[in-house]
């Protein structure tokens, strides 16, 4: 294998998608992106590609230029560990905005302290502060 990244399709979201993630993650970072020119297929300004690095994970970001009737899924999410309950609660807050809440954050006994959102774009974050080892 050459390598294998996470694909993110929106459809006309991606731009408001990549600057909250960037707000709510200092470690979010959009390396290379491409928009839709006049008469390329998708809608002008939208995302054709983006590459995002996320701690060290990658991301491939689009809006589609076709429409279609499916979304997300909360089956498939990104799982974020966080270093401490502070950092997780501030990124909990700022991404339940509209949000459909699956688990609201607490110890599950898995961990320390958990949530398990699908944001308001319908990508689905599950937080987490380990607990000790």
């Amino acid at each position: 294998m050459v390598s294998i990244a996470t694909h993110v399709m929106f459809q006309g979201a991606a731009n408001e998608a990549l600057s909250l993630y960037g707000q709510v993650f200092p470690e979010f970072a959009v390396e290379r992106i491409e928009r839709y020119e006049k008469g390329e297929g998708g809608e002008e300004g939208l995302v054709k590609i983006a590459h995002v690095s996320f701690s060290g994970h990658r991301l491939i970001v689009i809006d589609s230029p076709i429409p279609h009737e499916f979304d997300f899924t909360p089956s498939i999410s990104l799982f974020v560990d966080f270093d401490g309950a502070a950092t997780m609660a501030s990124a909990f807050a700022t991404l339940s905005k509209g949000c459909k809440v699956m688990m609201p954050p607490d110890n599950y006994g898995f961990s320390e302290r958990f949530a398990w959102i699908e944001d308001r774009f319908g990508v689905s974050w599950q937080l987490n502060v380990p607990g000790p080892s």
